[in-house]
């Protein structure tokens, strides 16, 4: 942009000019160009004038309006041009249309010129001169087959001149020379000839040569055989092509074996349909898997022992152990066989057509040989240990080859990414089924089981029964004979196990398990006369928890290794075993003692013995933790066959009911050794304890010493009851026994004289009975009825008055049921004070 400038200055100068390029530069800003045009009329004007002059607009009016002018000129200037830019486009427009139109035109015309020779080519039906030329195409391909068809026919006569040519020369000269020039050349499709070729001379030779098949092919008439001439033949065809034959099959075995070690997949697919074409690939198939690596380095480790060292053996022998888990040789087989069949079947499938029997072959292989050898020592080791050893070694194993089983189903084997197809999970269920079937048949497991069982329970349970043999039993009576059964049991436990570590099959790691469970020595001559402890007579919460983690441990693997339809009867023989052992042998035994002591104690001279409460408590609770695992595990184990579920649920209802009887029994007869000992206890009160003469005697003693003794009797009862029983049940004895006791105490202060001092000393009894019975969880009657013991106290402390205050609130029922003094009650009471004759009282009397 120039600003115009000369030697004299006009009147009204020119405004910048500028042309297009000035606006189409890069570096063009649009304030930069108002700032200039401003910056030239300012510089104007100050040359015009003084330094100190006031602000003029007008020559910026100026420059601007110039400058618009100058703007407005190079905008129509610009319309014209985009004016000719824009016909330029429609006219290049329009001339791109007619050439598309052209385009297409001719697109069309080529499409029906093809569509027109196809139908020339496909339609030979016609006969105007026309079509002529179109039908002869298919003429042409009609040549073509015609061609194809005397060609396969012209190689059919050659297949056959070179079969005939082929028999003349094994019939006539022994020799195969034209199949073995053949065989020379290599490649499988000269390989492929040849087996068929030799599979059509055998058929050839069967028929022509029966001499060499040893058989008469048809009965012989005037010297020929089936309209062949019968001449005789020095050569043995058959033999002849059967060593062709094998020459042939071993040659490709030996083409299929280089191509396996060089990873050829294509030659091997190539021999193997040969082989399958030859002889239904029976040879193939038992090269590729006896001949494979794993099954020779399997071979020569098969003598190698079990690799589980001395405290592992006895770790897996231990019932309170956690079992340590599968055999490391067996898991190391396991393990290698899942790598070995991932990547074979990768292989088998790319080198075989029909890949689904070659691997349905190389899994029979390794489960029936290196799986099921290991298999066998494995076990057959563990059975050396002890059956528990043997049963969680059985178990293990097959859980890990479980495991395996259904990693290979997902995998897929020969359809990876897919699972596999159902022919081939069926093969491998087959087989997992095939592997256990020996030791889980029938009831041999579940025999193998209780017999395990029982040598615990037995074990566990010797030093228990052996005190319980040996504790004195009531000769005679009722009790003997509800005792008989369970004593019967016991005994036979016991004889059990006795007979089993005398046992000669027993093992060395076994006898000592028994004994370290048993609490036994080994230096012990005569097991039978061992010293046992009373404590070992009790029951004990842990041995329980011990039997039932035993058990439980025997129902997982039932589950798990048994059939499902087998494991309801598989539960209800645990179940037997459990009220057995647990129930009869057990907690009835413990009960049975607890109430032979219980009534030998009913009529006792001194103070009774209450030591066998405690046995109470953890009867309970292991009859309580029996009957929930019974009812949430065993019946619903059972619930698939109804008959056994019922027979079940009926068999631990009788057991469990008859733990509650017994259990019954021992605290109906607890509480009348108690009221017995208390009756015994007030009869001991002196006739003068409530009638004494001066107020010194009262000083002396807080309580009589009736009460005092009984009291304390009772406050030993509340700690052996708090041991034995607890919760709802112990509420419920508690509050029988203190009716009781209240009532007796009702008719004891009936039978004493009492004067006032007297009265003080049944005020403090009364109030040591009450506090007592008090410290015991009543129910709220029960309760109530024994504060009303405090009533009696104060009837013979206060004055006439305050007795007639007292006998208008009286019940008409007994006391015992109510919350008040029953009148009979209150008349016995009033009675029994010295001062009864007097007016006062007898007013009193006269009044109820």
């Amino acid at each position: 942009m120039e600003s115009t400038g000369s030697g004299s200055r006009a009147l009204f100068p020119k405004g910048p000019s500028f042309t297009l390029e000035d606006f189409s530069n890069k570096d063009f800003i649009v304030r930069d160009f108002v700032d200039s045009l401003a910056e030239n009329a300012v510089s104007q004007n100050r040359r015009s004038g003084a330094a100190q002059q006031p602000f003029d607009p007008k020559p910026l009016i100026r420059a601007f309006e110039n400058a618009l002018e100058g703007l407005s000129s190079l905008s129509e200037e610009l319309q014209e041009k985009e004016s000719e830019l824009l016909t330029q486009a429609r006219r290049a427009e329009i001339q791109h249309d007619q050439t598309l139109d052209t385009l297409g035109r001719k697109l069309d015309q080529s499409i029906n010129q093809f569509e027109a020779l196809d139908i020339t080519l496909n339609n030979p039906n016609t006969n105007d001169r026309g079509s002529r030329g179109e039908a002869g195409g298919n003429i042409a391909v009609q040549i073509g087959e015609k061609l194809e068809e005397l060609d396969r026919k012209r190689r059919r006569a050659l297949d056959a001149n070179f079969l005939i040519q082929c028999w003349l020369q094994v019939s006539e000269t022994g020799e195969l020379t034209s199949l073995q020039d053949i065989q020379r050349q290599g490649g499988s499709e000269n390989k492929v000839r040849c087996a068929v070729i030799a599979h059509q001379l055998m058929r050839i030779s069967q028929r022509l040569d029966p001499a060499s098949w040893n058989q008469t092919n048809g009965h012989q008439k005037n010297g020929t055989t089936n309209g062949i001439n019968g001449t005789e033949r020095s050569h043995n065809t058959r033999e002849i092509l059967e060593k062709f034959c094998e020459t042939l099959e071993q040659d490709l075995l030996k083409q299929f074996n280089n191509s396996y070690r060089k990873q050829n997949f294509d030659d091997m697919m190539e021999c193997a349909k040969v082989l399958h074409d030859f002889n239904g690939g029976a040879s193939v198939i038992a090269i590729f898997v006896n001949q494979h690596q794993f099954f020779i380095d399997r071979d020569q480790l098969i003598t190698d022992e079990v690799m589980m060292d001395g405290e592992t053996w006895d770790q897996l022998a231990d019932p309170d152990a956690e079992p340590p888990g599968v055999e490391p040789s067996l898991q190391s087989l396991i393990d290698e066989v899942r790598i070995i069949m991932q990547e074979e079947s990768f292989i088998i499938k790319r080198a075989f057509p029909y890949y689904e029997t070659v691997l349905i072959k190389f899994i029979q292989r390794i489960f029936q040989q290196s799986v099921q050898q290991r298999l066998e020592m494995v076990l057959e080791k563990a059975s050396t240990i002890s059956s528990l050893a043997f049963l969680r070694s059985l178990h293990s194993s097959r859980t890990y080859i479980g495991a395996l089983i259904e990693d290979l189903k997902s995998h897929g084997l020969t359809e990876h990414p897919e699972p596999c197809s159902a022919q081939i999970a069926q093969t491998l269920d087959q087989q997992m089924e095939e592997l256990f079937v020996p030791y889980i048949m029938g009831n041999s497991y579940i025999d193998r089981e209780k017999k395990s069982l029982e040598e615990l329970f037995n074990s566990l349970q010797f030093r228990f029964n052996i005190y319980h043999s040996r504790r004195k039993k009531a000769p005679t009576g009722f009790m003997a004979s509800l005792a008989q059964r369970t004593n019967q049991l016991m005994e036979s436990a016991k004889d059990a196990y006795l007979e089993r570590l005398e046992s000669s099959d027993l093992t060395p790691t076994q006898k000592a398990m028994m004994l370290r469970v048993a609490r036994v020595q080994e230096t012990d001559n005569n097991k039978n006369e061992i010293e046992v402890s009373e404590e070992e007579g009790y029951l004990t919460t842990a041995n329980a928890k011990r039997m039932m983690t035993w058990l439980a441990e025997s129902v997982r693997r039932t589950l798990e290794l048994g059939s499902p339809s087998d494991t309801p009867k598989d539960v209800a023989i645990l179940l037997n075993l459990l009220m057995t052992h647990m129930g009869q042998v057990y907690v009835e035994t413990a009960l049975e003692a607890a109430l032979e002591r219980a009534t030998s104690q009913e009529n006792v001279k001194s103070e009774p013995d209450m030591s066998y409460l405690p046995s109470i408590r953890p009867a309970v609770t292991i009859t309580s933790i029996m009957s929930r695992f019974i009812s949430t595990v065993l019946i619903r184990l059972a619930e698939s066959n109804t008959t056994v579920r019922r027979s079940m649920e009926a068999q631990s209802k009788l057991g469990i009911e008859a733990i509650e009887k017994k259990t019954n029994s021992v605290m109906k007869s607890t509480m009348d050794v108690i009221i017995n000992w208390v009756t015994k206890s007030l009869a001991q009160q002196k006739k003068l304890d409530f009638l004494p003469k001066d107020e010194l005697d009262l000083v002396e003693s807080l309580q009589t010493t009736t009460c005092t003794s009984i009291c304390l009797f009772l406050s030993r009862c509340t700690n052996m009851l708090n041991q034995s029983i607890d919760g709802r049940n112990l509420e419920v004895f508690s509050s029988e026994l203190a009716l009781a006791i209240q009532r007796l105490l009702f008719e004891h202060f009936k039978k004493f004289k009492v004067n006032a001092t007297g009265g003080l000393m049944v005020t403090k009894d009364i109030a040591k009975y009450v506090a007592t019975l008090k410290e015991w969880p009543l129910s709220k009657d029960v309760e109530a009825a024994v504060e009303l013991l405090t009533e009696i106290g104060y009837l013979f402390i206060i004055g006439p008055e305050a007795l007639r205050e007292r006998g208008r609130n009286l019940a008409t029922g007994t006391s015992g049921s109510t919350k008040k003094l029953g009148k009979a009650d209150f008349k016995g009471f009033i009675q029994s004070r010295d001062d009864a004759r007097s007016v006062g009282v007898q007013s009193v009397l006269s009044g109820l």
